[in-house]
This record gives C-alpha cells, sequence and structure tokens, in this order.
C-alpha cells in the first residue's frame, strides 16, 4: 500500500506555515528548529513529492500556485489536529483567548467582560490587544475581534456590530458647533488609524465632500478619543464606541446624523476550526450585548452569580 504521508509530519507542517506566513523564521520559530532545518525539510519535501513548492526570490519565498490552491485545507487540517488533541486533553477549555484592538478593547470589551464573565464564573477571558492581524489558527487564540468589511484571507467571520458612524465632541464646544457648516472653522481630530469616511459624511450632511478639515493629528485611536473627550476638536466614530461616553456626558452626538458604512466589527475564527463551547456562550453574549450598548448600557445590572451555574467543560 502506498504511504499516504510521503514527507514527514514535521516537512509538511514546515511547508504550511511558511506558504501561509511568506518566511521560514516563523516555521523555525513554531517547531522549535533552525531556519536552515526549516529550508531543509522544505527541499527534501520537493524532493519526495516531484515537484517545486515555492520560488525563492529576491523578495523572499513564495509558494507556487499548486500550493496556494491547496493552502486551505493543510491549513484546516493542522488546526483540526490541534482543537482534536485539546479536547482530547481538556486542556484551556476554562480559558478564552480573545486577540482585539485598542480601541474595541479599551472603549467597549473592558467595561463590560465583568458581565461575561460573571455568566460564566469558571470561564477566564484573557485578551490580546494589538493592531496588528494575529493569526488566528495558533493554538493560544480561539477567535478575535477585527475591524473591516469582513474580507479577511483563510478566517470565518460574523458580524458584531459598529457600521453607524457620525462625529462627536465633548460638551466643552458644544456652542461652537451648531450645524455642520460649523466643521469648517472648528478643529477635526484626525486619526490616522481610522476607516471611517469623512466625506461619506459630508456628503449626507449636504456638504462638499472635499471640505478641507484641519486638526490634531493621532497616529493612536484610543488617544484621538481622549483627545475629543478633553475638548481638542470633533471626532469621527462608530456609534458603538462612544455610546458609553455619550450616555455619562463625556461627548455629545452635535448633528445626531449617523452614517452606515460599509465597514463593521466582526468577530472572527480561523477558516474549518471547530468552534469549543466556550466560544459559542462568547458569540451568543456579543449578539445580546452589543444592540444594548449602542443604546449605552454599559451600567447594566451584572447577573447575580448565585443563581448562575459555572462553566463547565
Amino acid at each position: 500500500m502506498a504511504n499516504p504521508f510521503p514527507i514527514p509530519l514535521n516537512a509538511l507542517r514546515a511547508i504550511e506555515i511558511v506558504a501561509r506566513r511568506g518566511a521560514l523564521a516563523p516555521a523555525a520559530e513554531e517547531l522549535g528548529v533552525t531556519i536552515g532545518a526549516v529550508s531543509q525539510h522544505l527541499r527534501r519535501a520537493e524532493d519526495r513529492l516531484g515537484m517545486e513548492l515555492f520560488a525563492r526570490t529576491p523578495q523572499g519565498i513564495k509558494p507556487l500556485p499548486a500550493l496556494v490552491q491547496v493552502l486551505p485545507q493543510l491549513t484546516g487540517g493542522f488546526t483540526q489536529l490541534q482543537d482534536g488533541l485539546a479536547s482530547l486533553t481538556g486542556a484551556h477549555e476554562g480559558v478564552l483567548n480573545v486577540t482585539v484592538g485598542s480601541v474595541f478593547a479599551s472603549r467597549w470589551l473592558i467595561w463590560r467582560v465583568n458581565k461575561f464573565s460573571a455568566l460564566y464564573p469558571g470561564l477566564e477571558v484573557r485578551l490580546t490587544v494589538t493592531g496588528a492581524m494575529l493569526d488566528l489558527s495558533r493554538p493560544d487564540i480561539d477567535c478575535g475581534v477585527r475591524y473591516g468589511d469582513g474580507t479577511w484571507p483563510g478566517v470565518d467571520v460574523s458580524l458584531i456590530g459598529g457600521q453607524d458612524y457620525q462625529p462627536v465632541c465633548s460638551p466643552l464646544i458644544r456652542d461652537r458647533v451648531k450645524s455642520p457648516a460649523d466643521l469648517a472653522h472648528v478643529p477635526v481630530i484626525a486619526d490616522q488609524t481610522s476607516m471611517l469616511d469623512w466625506p461619506a459624511w459630508l456628503t449626507k450632511a449636504g456638504l462638499d465632500p472635499a471640505l478641507p478639515l484641519n486638526g490634531p493629528v493621532y497616529s493612536d485611536a484610543s488617544l484621538a478619543f481622549d483627545a475629543a473627550i478633553s475638548g481638542q476638536g470633533i471626532l469621527l466614530a462608530a456609534d458603538m464606541m462612544t455610546a458609553d461616553a455619550v450616555s455619562d456626558g463625556r461627548l455629545i452626538r452635535p448633528f445626531d446624523l449617523p452614517v452606515r458604512g460599509k465597514r463593521g466589527y466582526f468577530l472572527a475564527t480561523a477558516k474549518g476550526r471547530r468552534e469549543p463551547k466556550k466560544l459559542g456562550f462568547f458569540r451568543d453574549w456579543l449578539a445580546a450585548e452589543v444592540p444594548a450598548s449602542v443604546l449605552g448600557y454599559v451600567h447594566q445590572n451584572v447577573p447575580n452569580t448565585a443563581t448562575l451555574a459555572p462553566f463547565s467543560k
């Protein structure tokens, strides 16, 4: 009988990591070997298969079309192996690892995570806060919350919310922004990381979408929010992210004129990955909590944990 695995499993894993990450070093780190050993894995695998898998270019190593075509199957297979082993041992079932951006973490999730924890006392939530697109197939990450249009390779997504956006500002400058036309005469905070569309909002407000807007510039979204709260100017922000500050009076929506964009916040998981019970709990909680939060209900009562059964694996 022909060997169904003509190349060693470690070599197959090296192929998958290099093809997905576009470099030898991540595979070396994950496999605990040298970069030279990874290179040997690839060469020997190509010899055994009788075909080239990668193009060696001045810009780096690139997977060839045949490998690109089967890469989702390889990634999904290794992800299922990881999940199967975790299920067998019960590892990490009591911990939910979530990767999120700084704005979602600081303006929304951190104020509500205690409510989720109260519902599932035996389930610990661990946050990895970063602006980078972390690899969701990593065994130490269960899911991520990403902002965008939902089209990321190798990822399954479900929309959480955050599509509506509009200008906000501190009550300190309320009298300076009586109509949208006043935007030409007040500071407008520029968040360099934002994907929100000022021209679309200006058009809805009946203004020239090319209207010059000037004000302080920030390369960190959380600082841009704080700048708006401190009265430095007008900020274009998602309603979901400003609801709490509007509810408690730190921010106002001077024009009450939201625009629905094509982007939003998505719960993202690696494609083909088994969904454990803990992730289903988090998904269901988001589906209930996000609509309430848009109305600014951050101070809802936390459930009485005495009446709740602890999270069980």
